[in-house]
């Protein structure tokens, strides 16, 4: 499903809640929209003018849950539409987990989602996270027209 409107995104995203838990590394298990959430927040604190790469972070850690049974990094392409490139850059790279990260955003996004798995705090609720999507959305949208 390719969401088309942030409304859409963000109905995507709750539907995440509740709806099971994903397998750690370590043998725990984390709910994939808590840990959206902290991974967002993470990314927040420490690159907090870097919007895209928090949106990133916020729907990174749900990809295989939104999309079961699909390839890793489907996010990449339904979102590129709506979030734009880079974006769907930084999704497509996380999933491949076997990609050397090359740049400063994935390894700051692979370390946030890593940390969000082991560290526990409220990382709020994702309606906190609307308007950094229509921000994002809309920034995209204006540079799509000039494209």
């Amino acid at each position: 499903m390719e969401p088309r409107s942030v409304d859409e995104l963000m109905d995507l995203l709750y539907a995440c809640r509740g709806e099971g838990t994903l397998a750690e590394r370590g043998g725990g298990r984390v709910d994939p929209h808590e840990h959206a959430l902290r991974t967002a927040a993470l990314l927040r604190r420490r690159r907090p003018a870097d919007k895209e790469l928090q949106v990133a972070g916020l729907v990174a850690p749900v990809d295989r849950l939104l999309w079961c049974g699909g390839p890793a990094g489907r996010a990449a392409d339904a979102v590129r539409p709506l979030l734009g490139a880079r974006v769907s850059r930084l999704l497509r790279r996380h999933a491949q987990v076997d990609a050397w990260p090359h740049d400063d955003d994935l390894v700051s996004l692979r370390q946030a989602v890593e940390e969000a798995r082991t560290t526990v705090f409220d990382a709020g609720v994702l309606e906190d996270w609307r308007t950094v999507l229509e921000l994002t959305a809309a920034r995209h949208a204006r540079l799509g027209a000039v494209d």
